[in-house]
């Protein structure tokens, strides 16, 4: 099983940066592709970056493709989302997740979640 905490989030004004970070219990960690979603107000949530167990291969959303980088440390079992140029349309709970699935992008397919971290960007 993971236990999965997010932090980082915070508020800051469009064009600014954020890095978020996604700390793991577990001994497994390093087994599990990881992926960062988030849920605006009044939307679903919704796909935002996974990374494979490696750290080899990362899978984005075009809305953030460029932009947000996702990385992972399975030395230190936690996994990152670095957060560039952001918009005010990325203003939402980001989450982080885990799964030993194969489709990404998908939230059905990811079996443990973190709280979530508030991000808020002003224009």
């Amino acid at each position: 099983q993971l236990q999965l905490v997010e932090s980082g989030g915070g508020l800051v004004q469009a064009g600014g940066s954020l890095r978020l970070s996604c700390a793991a219990s577990g001994r497994t960690f390093s087994r599990y592709v990881m992926g960062w979603f988030r849920q605006a107000p009044g939307k679903e949530r919704e796909f935002v970056a996974a990374i494979s167990w490696s750290g080899e291969n990362t899978y984005y959303a075009d809305s953030v493709k460029g932009r947000f980088t996702i990385s992972r440390d399975n030395a230190k079992n936690t996994v990152f989302l670095q957060m560039n140029s952001l918009k005010p349309e990325d203003t939402a709970v980001y989450y982080c997740a885990g799964t030993y699935g194969s489709r990404w992008s998908e939230i059905l397919n990811y079996d443990y979640w973190g709280q979530g971290t508030q991000v808020t960007v002003s224009s």
